[in-house]
């Protein structure tokens, strides 16, 4: 079981410490962030009105993880963003379903919006596994990519309906 607590300034360091080369920070952040990390591109991140920023918290009470929910232009749309689970011994038990379904919970319910987006690089099989065990859908329409140490990352998009969430 997880809970979610603000993300605050007293998180930083360990966050910083959870994407500690390139790769994991692009894989995590996107072109969001630059490497390495810092205290004053997180100071930043936090100040941005139009993000939910949380700290993954497990049962027993230590922060595990970090997960976002953004709020796009369009009012109806929010979109998952940064998430991750720091701890590597948490991997592979069902936490990242846990997160997303709160993300969504807090997305459909707390917020009131309709839809839920969100990318995440066509490699990465394990997060969408996830995601589509929860109800999204790839929206072949939308792709990106990012080039990363000579290598190019390709993201897809994935959504998901409150209709089709609540089913």
């Amino acid at each position: 079981m997880i809970t979610f607590e603000q993300f605050d300034e007293n998180d930083f360091n360990r966050l910083i410490n959870w994407v500690n080369t390139e790769e994991m920070l692009v894989q995590f952040g996107g072109p969001l962030f630059s490497f390495p990390l810092t205290i004053e591109q997180l100071k930043e991140y936090r100040n941005d009105k139009n993000r939910h920023l949380f700290k993954v918290i497990e049962s027993g009470g230590n922060a595990i993880g970090h997960a976002e929910l953004f709020q796009s232009d369009d009012e109806k749309t929010v979109r998952i963003c940064r998430v991750l689970i720091g701890d590597k011994t948490k991997r592979g038990q069902g936490i990242g379903q846990q997160i997303i379904n709160e993300l969504l919970n807090i997305s459909f319910i707390k917020l009131d919006k309709e839809n839920v987006e969100l990318n995440v690089y066509d490699w990465n099989t394990s997060a969408i596994k996830c995601y589509e065990k929860v109800g999204f859908a790839v929206n072949p329409n939308k792709t990106f990519e990012s080039e990363v140490n000579g290598n190019v990352w390709k993201a897809i998009n994935m959504t998901i309906d409150k209709g089709n969430w609540m089913s």
